[in-house]
């Protein structure tokens, strides 16, 4: 056969090759390369898994619990979980309103699948997760944005949601919110779910953080007396340290789930057996381990608010996550470049806040899931590095 192959782009499908890589991940990806570096830029709890969770797992394998479960989960985890949702979280459900997924990423993407009509917008805050606007484009959906306002320490801007909403099928929220560390209010949450009402959106509500809250209290989206149909996505990742996992959770009306449950069998079968027994074993077990890791952020945050502050950098007061967002507006540069620069000439590994939306990039977001000596390390030479490269550099 002769003539020439086909370029690799044209054999990629256009919600590939329009979907923009996260930046934290290509962040990782040159911090891998590197040797000594303070690393900042993952959502990665440097806990252990606790030990009655590994244990667990190492039994289910010992008792030859390997095999497929059904797509939906176990029976006995998803039970354990509807008994979660509702002294937790307030929200009435059966087993069978639950499907347990291969971590919250996983979760966010199967209900895209199942929402999302081609051409579909989907309301996603901004800065928010990237995962959220790359699981829209697979979906087929059009990413919108709508701005958490830093000035109001980052809570939704409420009339451009509203703006917004006349061209979506779908809203996401995210509390405690990956990357700004803000709560939503129940009065600003009831104040979204009456637009979603009104304009007849389904809401995915990412929770994944619910167990590490500072200030206030987490409020789910599904307990708020709204006629509005809610997926709240859960995670064992954090809470539990557990990132490796991979196992979560989503809740949510009967329609949804019988219809993710196909979803599902398509994308991954099943979840993981063992990770099914490690998780109930982390939900059935003791609980100190939340409260001992929540304490430990806390210093770690009111550590680097303080270190922020006598570098002049810092944005708002993060209420929940491990995370915070570093100012670096007197530079003149956008994120990517600052972070790019910073990790080769200064050794330190930040995420890039236009990864996160436009309302970031001049920003960079700083993972505490570290030990302090990295922390407080990590943010000298961030304030080293935004005192010397100014724009007249």
């Amino acid at each position: 056969m002769t003539g020439s192959p086909r370029e690799p782009r044209r054999l990629v499908s256009d919600a590939v090759s329009e979907m923009r890589r996260s930046g934290i991940r290509e962040v990782m990806d040159l911090a891998s390369k590197s040797g000594d570096v303070l690393h900042l830029e993952v959502g990665e709890p440097d806990f252990p898994t606790p030990p009655h969770v590994v244990e667990a797992a190492a039994r289910a394998i010992r008792d030859g619990h390997v095999k497929y479960t059904l797509s939906r989960g176990l029976p006995e985890l998803r039970d354990a979980m509807a008994a979660k949702v509702s002294q937790q979280n307030s929200i009435a459900a059966t087993e069978d309103e639950i499907v347990v997924t291969t971590g919250g990423t996983t979760a966010v993407f199967e209900s895209m699948l199942v929402l999302v009509q081609p051409g579909d917008g989907v309301l996603v805050p901004d800065p928010g997760w990237p995962s959220f606007e790359m699981a829209a484009r697979l979906a087929g959906g059009r990413p919108l944005p709508y701005m958490l306002v830093p000035e109001a320490e980052y809570a939704p801007d409420l009339e451009q949601v509203e703006q917004l909403a006349a061209e979506a099928r779908v809203l996401v929220l995210n509390s405690p919110s990956n990357p700004t560390g803000a709560v939503i209010g129940t009065s600003h949450l009831a104040a979204l779910l009456e637009i979603a009402e009104r304009r007849d959106l389904v809401v995915i509500s990412d929770e994944v953080y619910e167990d590490i809250v500072f200030d206030g209290e987490h409020v789910s989206a599904a307990s708020l007396d709204a006629n509005v149909p809610v997926v709240s996505v859960f995670s064992f990742s954090k809470g539990y340290a557990m990132t490796g996992w991979r196992v979560g959770y989503l809740v949510g009306p009967p329609w949804f789930v019988e219809a993710l449950v196909g979803v599902q069998e398509a994308v991954v079968a099943c979840p993981s057996s063992v990770s099914q027994h490690a998780a109930l074993a982390a939900l059935s077990g003791p609980q100190e381990c939340l409260s001992v890791m929540r304490e430990d952020y806390r210093r770690r945050r009111d550590l680097a608010l303080g270190l922020l502050d006598e570098e002049s950098l810092r944005l708002t007061r993060p209420h929940g996550t491990f995370y915070v967002m570093a100012d670096i507006r007197p530079t003149g540069r956008e994120s990517y470049d600052f972070a790019r620069r910073l990790l080769v000439e200064r050794g330190v590994a930040v995420a890039p806040g236009g990864t996160f939306g436009m309302e970031a990039n001049e920003a960079v977001r700083l993972s505490l899931a570290s030990p302090q000596h990295t922390i407080q390390e990590g943010i000298r030479r961030i304030g080293s590095a935004v005192r010397e490269w100014g724009p007249s550099e």
